[in-house]
Formats: C-alpha cells, structure tokens, sequence
C-alpha cells in the first residue's frame, strides 16, 4: 500500500502543539561515551544521539539488534527475507558500509563487504545501546559517514543475581537465555547464554529458480565480563562476545540447499587508571572476528574470514581551558578467503585530539583525527560543534565535520572471477557533514528537531568497465534530512513519536539512492497499570525505489501495528506476548524477498531487582 504525509513544515509546528514541548530518544540524566569518546552528561552532547538502557530494550521484546535500530529515529532497515538472512541498516540516508558497529569499543564487522553481521547478534547479550547519527570519522575514522552504534555487553554489580528467558512463537521460533552478574570485594562478573532459532519462510515464493523450502535460521551466543579494581580508580577489565549461527537462503538452483554459516565476536581487555584527579588513562587491546562459509548441499562453496585487532591508548585531561583527549590507536585487518586477493592484511595508525568546554550558556565541542593506512595512503577528519542554552528549557546546536570510507579487501583486490574483479586503484569515500539541531525540555517531556546536510564524494559503485564489472569512485550523493522526535509522559502514559524526511540524491543522475523512503513516521504509546505492562507501536514507511535507475518503484509504503503485554504475577517473574504485523500487512523490503505476515511471541522472563 501507499502512505501519504503532510510536508514536513505543516507537521512541525502541529506536533509541537500537540505534545506541549516533548522529548528526544535520549534522557537528560543519561551519561553518553560514545559521542566524544568520553563520559558526557546527555544535555551537553551536541550531536544527534539515542541511548537504549536493558530495561527499554526488554520492554520493546525485540530479538535481535538489527530489529532493535530499525525502530529507532533516523534509521531504516532492509533484509533479504526470512529471520537470520542478510540485512541493511541505512543511517541517516548513507549505505549499509557507512555505519560503524562498535562492541565494549571493539570493531566488528567484515573486511570483505565492509558491513557488520547485525542478526547475529541477539538482545540478550545487550545492556545498553549508544547510537550517533552524522560524521563521526574525527573520532572512529573509517566508515562513520552515517553514524555510529555502540553495543555494551552486560556486566555485573551487587550481590549475585540470575536471570532467564525462554519463549516461543510463530514458524516454531524458540528462544533462550541464562545469565549470572554480580560483584564481590575489588570484582565484577557477569556471564549469559543465549539461543535464538526458527524455522522461518520461504524467501523468495514468486522465484520458480529458488529452492521453495523454509529458510530457518539458528543462532548461539554467549558473552561474559569480568572486572578487577586493585585500587580506588584503577581497574583491569575484559569482555567477550561470541555467536555462532547458520542460516538457509535461497541462491541459485531450485533444488539446491543454500546454508551461511557465521561466527562473530569481540574480546577487548581494558585497563583504566585515574593518574590524578584530573587525568585518567586507558590502555586497551581487542580483537574482533567475522567469519562466514556459504554451504552448497552440505559442501562448503566460498569463505570469507575477517580477524581485526585493535590497540588504543587515551589520555582524559581536565583543566581550567575545559577537558582534552588524547589518543594513538593501531588497527591490523587480515582476511582469509576461498579466493586468490592479491594483499590479504592491513594497518591502520591513528592519532587523535578532542576538547570540549562550556562557558556559561555556550559549549564548544572539537576533535581532529589523522589516519595512515597501508593500502591508500593517509586521511585527516575533523568536527567542530557549537551549542546554546537559551534558557532552563531551550537549548540549540549547530556542528559541521567530515569523515571517510576506506575502500574494502573486496572492492580493492576481489580475484577476477567470470564477469567480477576488483580495483587496487580506488580512493576512499569522503563526506562532508553539517546539522542543526533545536531541544525543548520540561521534566519529563523533550522534543527534538535535527537538520542535516550530507554531500558525500567518490562513492564506490561497482560498474562496467569494459568486459568486467569493477568497484569506481564515480558517485556522488546529497543526503538533507530532517527528524522531529518527542518523547515523554502524559496522563500516566509514556509516549514517543518521530517523523523523518530524507532526500537522498545521487548527483550524478538527480535520481534518490535505492532503498530509502522520503518519509518514516513512528510512534508507540504504553503504561503500566498494576502488574499489567503493555505497548502499542505504530511505524509507517513511504515507497522506495530498489534500483538505481528508479525505473520502477518495486517497494511500495506500508503501514506496520505491533503489540506488547507483561504481567508480572511475582516481583521477579514475568509472562509476555508479542504481536508484530498485527493487521497482516503485506509489505516488501527488498525486491523479489518475503517478510512476515502476523506473527506472535510468548514467553516467560527471571529478573530479579
């Protein structure tokens, strides 16, 4: 179906009145990390961020990560069909590769396709979300053109606890978790095992060359912390995140038995210590792995293994001229694949410095990042923010920076197969970024709207060059969006609403990127009434284009109800339902790919306070 919506300058000023001053996705009593790299209070960041705590998360009954952000503002998803197949995330309007996935700090994500295994990794293993909308390449370097999502593991403290989940659903899905956190003396620790699987849908049913079976998935994962403080600022921590997954697709052959099997994960070992009252350091070492093998009938047809390893140093200094970072960073990829690539590993050096400062109603925020990397030479990404408390409730933004793409193992060095190869002459995608941004706050209600403007130059497109189709920098894009949230409480209930407007142009032909919606509207309402928790969720997408051409639309507007309910019939334990799809809508993310029609979820939750 289409959806139609008013312009975006009608609905500003309505829903403004509407709410009576509103609210953004990040609470005013939140500490933010992610956004500069330090621990900042919520309504002293001037970029676009949203913070997701566990207790949100459980409330919303999302499975997975990926489900998780497409719910949020400034986000919009695509996936090639049944639960645990490939998906998209776009951030602001930029390409899936243009969003960088962080664990505990760690990267994550294939150096071969540049993207993250984002249904791998399930919402039992999360405690908390941190995502940055805009350009954050001044901070992170490669690939946050769009943004960044942080996900931080569960860790432990007080006295010993455990939790549980288990629950199943439609096209047999199942699900379970374990957990164990707390902290004795000078230690924390927290441990938890998940399993996620269903046997799905058939992905593609309109394709007679597919394989017309159910394309189930399964997926295990376990993570743990542990955590040391041999002194009053001084800690030694590590955590580790592990999945292991499979899933059936539907590839070429109709009688053939498509399976991808993954393992995913991060370890980082931090040490932390508070060098004065002023000056803390922390010393870090991570290594991340993304590994994927695609089965043919049970034989293995292709891999396409990623191991990166990450050393980071960063000094925090605070001072009378406002508080300073400090930092060196070192990052080491190596692939290991079923196919020939003429450079098989990379380096990446970095050097960094960021400052923040307020000044009575004013606040200065700037870092400046330089990065030197084996394969394409070096890259220097900067920001510059600037922000206004007008008064106790009013506050503004205004904030320019750039960031880049560094080119991938695929794009560089993929062995020429059939009509395929790579480019060993590409240079990195480069972006330039401004925004804007207006807050109200009033207690509980806080309403946002955020402006931005994205000109991104040589995006890689993989073209025909003569007998071979290869990766070239011939692209360039204009993304301007806008983004209108509120959330907040009225008359006992909790509300959010946000409504998006992109336009995500491809210069070169004045024809918007694929997969992107002009319009995204989403809002959900919910209460608690004695030990009853229920939430309602509404979310609306306007027609997209799946090619680039825009020679037919092939994805139209949809309209989507979900439905949430708890009770909780001890202090500790819990029933819930979830309902998604509620009026079975038929609706398409990528051409020629099933999704779920009306789908439910039951089971029972341990969550001791």
């Amino acid at each position: 179906m289409s959806i139609r919506f008013r312009p975006l300058l009608g609905l500003v000023p309505a829903a403004c009145v509407a709410v009576a001053g509103a609210a953004e996705t990040v609470k005013l009593d939140d500490v933010v990390v992610t956004a500069t790299r330090q621990a900042m209070r919520a309504d002293e960041v001037l970029t676009d961020t949203t913070v997701l705590e566990r207790a949100e998360i459980e409330a919303a009954g999302h499975s997975s990560l990926e489900q998780i952000l497409a719910a949020q503002p400034g986000i919009q998803m695509a996936a090639n069909g049944s639960p645990g197949a490939a998906s998209y995330l776009y951030v602001r309007g930029a390409n899936p590769k243009h969003v960088l996935l962080l664990i505990d700090g760690m990267r994550v994500g294939s150096a071969t396709s540049g993207e993250p295994t984002w249904s791998r990794i399930p919402a039992a293993q999360i405690e908390r979300i941190e995502i940055v909308r805009g350009s954050a390449s001044s901070l992170y370097g490669s690939e946050a053109i769009g943004g960044v999502v942080q996900v931080f593991t569960r860790r432990g403290s007080g006295p010993l606890k455990f939790s549980a989940t288990a629950g199943g659903g439609s096209d047999s899905a199942r699900s379970a978790s374990a957990g164990l956190a707390g902290s004795q003396g000078s230690w924390r620790y927290a441990l938890n095992l998940s399993e996620d699987a269903s046997d799905g849908f058939n992905s593609k049913p309109k394709d007679p060359k597919a394989n017309p079976d159910r394309d189930g998935f399964r997926n295990r994962a376990a993570a743990g912390s542990l955590g040391y403080q041999f002194a009053p600022g001084h800690e030694l921590g590590l955590s580790i995140l592990h999945a292991e997954g499979r899933s059936r697709y539907d590839g070429s052959g109709a009688k053939v038995n498509w399976v991808n099997s993954t393992r995913n994960g991060a370890a980082s070992l931090v040490l932390q210590n508070a060098l004065s009252d002023q000056w803390t350091s922390r010393l870090s070492v991570g290594r991340s792995i993304d590994d994927s093998s695609n089965l043919k009938d049970g034989i293995r047809n292709s891999r396409f293994n990623t191991e990166q390893r990450q050393y980071a140093w960063q000094h925090d200094i605070q001072g009378r001229l406002g508080n300073f970072l400090l930092g060196v960073e070192r990052l080491e990829q190596e692939i290991d694949t079923s196919g020939n690539y003429a450079r098989d590993e990379r380096r990446n050096d970095a050097v960094q410095l960021g400052w923040n400062r307020g000044f009575g109603a004013h606040r200065l925020q700037a870092s400046v990042r330089h990065d030197d990397d084996s394969l394409f030479g070096d890259k220097t990404s900067g920001s510059l923010a600037y922000g206004y408390r007008f008064s106790p409730n009013w506050r503004a933004s205004l904030s320019a920076g750039t960031a880049f793409k560094a080119p991938t193992f695929n794009e560089l060095y993929y062995p020429a197969s059939g009509s395929y190869a790579g480019n060993p002459d590409l240079r990195p995608e480069s972006s330039r970024n401004r925004e804007a941004a207006l807050h109200y706050e009033n207690g509980s209600q806080h309403v946002s709207l955020t402006w931005y403007l994205n000109r991104i130059e040589d995006m890689i497109v993989w073209t025909k060059v003569g007998a071979l189709n290869q990766p070239t920098n011939v692209e360039n894009a204009r993304i301007e969006g806008t983004t209108l949230a509120w959330q907040g409480r009225l008359a006992g209930f909790d509300l959010q609403a946000s409504h998006d407007w992109l336009d995500a142009e491809d210069r070169s032909n004045h024809r918007q990127l694929p997969r992107r919606a002009r319009h995204t509207v989403a809002a959900a309402v919910a209460r608690s009434v004695g030990d009853w928790d229920w939430r309602f969720e509404l979310t609306a997408s306007g027609k997209r284009y799946e090619y680039k051409s825009n020679a037919r639309v092939g994805l139209s507007g949809y309209t989507l109800a979900n439905l949430y309910a708890a009770y909780r019939f001890s202090p500790d334990w819990a029933v819930f339902a979830r309902i998604n799809n509620l009026f079975d809508r038929d609706y398409t993310l990528a051409d020629g790919y099933a999704t779920a029609g009306r789908n439910a979820f039951i089971g029972i939750r341990y969550s001791p306070k």
